[in-house]
């Protein structure tokens, strides 16, 4: 269950124009609340092409995680040659862990559909998609109903269904599955923004980037930087894991300090920020921290598509990472050789060092396979799990010797994958959230 956390204030787009949070209203809009708040889109006719101009003096970065330039993306796009042209809504939250574009859509679903179209509008897309895991709630059809009986929308938005993969969500497997193959990441370049659906220039953005795109064109650039950083402004919406477990979505300033958000205390042994691709940090030393890339670098880390993790102290960091190293194994392409031969071995490693002894090699196998298959898959997926694998292997160090020895720190052992101790709690629930189903086909990506 994921709970939404903000704090809007009535009054209309006056006030909501005032601080945070920006994207999520009190309580689930339809359109006639949401146009009663923010009014009609603007950049409407001739001036469209001047919202590209405003999203770069923004500052405006992509929320997929990424973090590029967006009007890079959309400048491209929009100097592109040929009558055809293609915008793609990017909701296929594929990290396990995340929760916020889920949460965006049932909140405020106009709001991203108000962005689709004014960037549509403003790179000359002729096609617009929104393409989702699983089937679209029914806020979103709801949206979209009242929407198209109004005539609000320049373009009709197709909807598509990813399927279940953590890899479905990158822009050339979402490419790949708009026309109708499998959800597989493809090798680059031509990037899709030059070549994509249909050869077609293809602007792929998250539907988190496309809210703040609607908000900027209404209040400003310099309102977008009024939040954030001078180097990383505005906000971003994260999914926050307290000791506890129970997931919340959070709007935050860039820049806010991460004790803000998670838990410190005693009761916390290590954070991990960026999910799944992301890195763990160790506590204390993380603790003064803040959620912008400047800071977390310092520690290898970015913030990613915003996921905060506070790991219990009575939890096995190791046996977490372990297990979700196997699920991102599992989830490879199986394309190349880094993904096909290099992440199994990998995650039988780590669930090796998880377990109760091991060789005294395998370490030193781990580091170097690490660099094996760094910057040479089809996409960015062995680099993000390499990510997750270092930064566990320095993080739960001291967690790893304990392993080698039969001994475990944990008293809780949810997690008892891999071969970890099993201490007489395998009932106990893991604390990193993963599907309940793995996929186990090549069926499964389509």
């Amino acid at each position: 269950m994921t709970t939404v956390m903000n704090e809007s204030a009535p009054g209309g787009a006056a006030r909501q124009a005032a601080g945070l949070p920006r994207l999520l209203p009190r309580t689930p809009e339809d359109l006639r609340a949401h146009l009663a708040r923010y009014g009609s889109t603007p950049y409407r006719g001739q001036r469209a092409g001047a919202l590209i101009d405003d999203i770069e003096v923004s500052g405006l970065t992509g929320r997929g995680g990424a973090a590029f330039p967006v009007y890079r993306k959309l400048a491209a796009v929009a100097r592109a040659r040929g009558g055809r042209k293609v915008i793609v809504a990017n909701g296929a939250e594929s990290e396990p862990a995340s929760r916020k574009d889920e949460v965006l859509l049932r909140i405020a679903p106009n709001l991203v559909l108000d962005g689709l179209q004014l960037t549509a509008e403003a790179v000359g897309a002729t096609e617009a998609h929104l393409y989702l895991h699983g089937a679209a709630r029914p806020e979103v059809l709801r949206a979209l109903a009242e929407r198209a009986s109004r005539g609000l929308d320049g373009l009709a938005v197709t909807i598509t269904q990813a399927p279940p993969r953590f890899l479905a969500g990158q822009e050339t497997a979402l490419v790949n599955r708009l026309a109708g193959g499998p959800a597989l990441p493809t090798f680059q370049p031509p990037r899709v923004s030059e070549r994509g659906l249909g050869g077609a220039p293809t602007l792929v953005q998250n539907v988190e980037t496309l809210a703040h795109i609607a908000l900027i064109a209404r209040y400003g650039p310099r309102w977008f930087r009024a939040a954030g950083t001078a180097a990383e402004p505005g906000s971003m919406l994260t999914t926050v894991y307290p000791v506890e477990g129970k997931a919340r979505v959070i709007e935050a300033e860039i820049g806010t300090p991460l004790r803000h958000l998670l838990d410190s205390g005693p009761g916390v042994q290590a954070w991990l920020v960026g999910g799944y691709h992301g890195t763990w940090l160790p506590m204390p030393d993380a603790a003064g921290l803040t959620l912008d890339n400047a800071s977390l670098s310092r520690f290898g880390a970015t913030a990613g598509a915003g996921v905060l993790v506070a790991l219990p102290a009575d939890r096995c960091g190791l046996t977490e990472a372990a297990r979700v190293t196997g699920y991102l194994a599992a989830e490879s392409a199986g394309q190349c050789g880094p993904c096909l031969n290099g992440l199994p071995r990998i995650a039988a490693g780590l669930a090796e060092l998880a377990g109760a002894g091991h060789r005294k090699q395998t370490r030193a196998n781990l580091e170097r396979w690490a660099g094996l298959v760094t910057g040479r898959g089809a996409c960015n997926h062995p680099d993000g799990t390499v990510r997750f694998v270092r930064s566990a292997l320095t993080t739960f160090a001291p967690e790893i010797a304990r392993h080698a020895r039969g001994q475990c720190s944990a008293t809780n052992h949810g997690a008892t994958n891999h071969g970890a101790a099993n201490h007489g709690a395998a009932n106990r629930k893991p604390f990193l959230p993963l599907p309940d189903g793995m996929p186990t086909s090549e069926q499964d990506w389509t």
